[in-house]
């Protein structure tokens, strides 16, 4: 069963179509991947799907309901959650803290209550606080609470940023190029600990990934942007013996030459 389906979804940025028509469909407990080059509209995608964009044509379907249309906070409740390309940590602030600012969405008492500090405030912030210390031991940071998130080394803060959006409790997880500015050993890890993410915590994930083999390693299926329009989409062998995927990535002669030699094998 679908956990998110889109169905020509449309961004234009005045004459420009960063986004076209774009169907896309991502079973559930699934690690999915959206390649393409440099400007081909993944970062806009996730912005769509996030609410952050609002789409001029199209239909996105999350669990079963409509949510393109609903503001951000309200698609992060339904279940969505997502990390960034740059670290967007509160640098000022530490691990359990930017962990707890993910936790918002889940507390139940009223700004009145946290003003006078009641009781139900009390335990609403105990129980948020032992969550938040959960969370960052599960993403392998124990004992790092309260360190400044600035202060932690790249490969911290990208988990740390995972934590916090773990703590909104999502379905649906979105990295958007998690693995940018690691090294192979770095990304081998993380990749590993993002497929355990699904295993361990049932999570349905979607990245955006320039790291062709962390893509070709964790993903159930790969879909292709060129343009703002997909291009293919398929299991790692198909998309790596797309032309069309070469094409986009390599340019006309290298899928010619792959035509070429197919024809002549």
């Amino acid at each position: 069963m679908s956990l998110l389906s889109t169905n020509a979804v449309t961004k234009n940025f005045g004459g420009l179509v960063a986004v076209n028509k774009f169907d896309f469909d991502l079973p559930k407990q699934k690690i999915a991947s959206i390649i393409g080059p440099n400007g081909a509209g993944k970062t806009t995608f996730f912005n769509c799907i996030t609410g952050f964009y609002q789409i001029d044509d199209g239909e996105i379907i999350f669990d079963g309901e409509r949510v393109n249309g609903l503001s951000t906070d309200k698609i992060t409740r339904k279940g969505i959650a997502r990390t960034y390309q740059n670290i967007r940590l509160f640098p000022a602030m530490t691990a359990i803290e930017n962990i707890l600012v993910g936790y918002t969405p889940h507390y139940h008492t009223y700004w009145v209550e946290a003003i006078v500090h009641t009781r139900r405030i009390k335990e609403e912030e105990a129980r948020a606080s032992e969550e938040a210390t959960r969370l960052l031991n599960f993403v392998g940071l124990h004992g790092l609470g309260d360190q400044l998130s600035r202060n932690l080394p790249y490969g911290a803060q990208r988990r740390l940023e995972i934590a916090r959006a773990l703590a909104s409790k999502p379905k649906l997880l979105l990295l958007d190029e998690p693995t940018a500015g690691m090294n192979p050993h770095e990304s081998a890890e993380l990749t590993d600990f993002i497929r355990n993410l699904r295993d361990e915590l049932g999570i349905t994930i979607l990245l955006i990934e320039h790291d062709m083999r962390v893509v070709m390693d964790i993903s159930e299926q790969i879909s292709v942007m060129d343009f703002g329009t997909k291009i293919a989409e398929g299991n790692p062998i198909e998309i790596q013996r797309n032309p069309r995927v070469i094409e986009a990535y390599l340019g006309r002669g290298a899928a010619a030459g792959l035509e070429l030699q197919g024809a002549t094998a």
